[in-house]
């Protein structure tokens, strides 16, 4: 089965530009309770996930810095440790069960990289549980 039936399109998710400041990325993980975010650059291309723990690293290990001036880091200058790897809009959904091992969510993209949404673990893992009991 092709994974776009399971898709979770860009408009339904929050994601974040490598344009943005820490600040502004610490919110918006925050306001949707994520604890890791897609990152998408200028041209709407995916370029990583943000999880909190990249965060907490760059603030540990970053002379200086604080959260009162957290504003002038950018995303992009934010060193990540989790990579989620991104699969093809065209995938099938067989493809899926190693990347959900290890990723909240898989990134879904075009085949020139633009970012087209997500697909949960927690979809994943559904239609896994249904085909076993079937």
């Amino acid at each position: 089965m092709e994974i776009s039936a399971f898709l979770l399109p860009k408009d339904q998710v929050a994601f974040i530009t490598s344009s943005i400041s820490m600040l502004e990325a610490m919110q918006q993980l925050e306001e949707h309770y994520y604890s890791a975010i897609p990152i998408i650059d200028d041209n709407n291309k995916y370029v990583g996930t943000l999880a909190e723990g990249d965060l907490l690293w760059k603030l540990k290990n970053t002379e200086g810095l604080s959260f009162e001036n957290m504003g002038e880091v950018k995303v992009s200058d934010i060193q990540r440790h989790v990579h989620n790897e991104s699969v093809e809009i065209n995938a099938q959904m067989e493809d899926m069960l190693t990347l959900a091992a290890d990723q909240n969510f898989v990134p879904v993209v075009d085949s020139t990289g633009v970012f087209l949404g997500i697909i949960r673990r927690k979809d994943i893992i559904e239609y896994y549980t249904r085909n076993i009991m079937d």
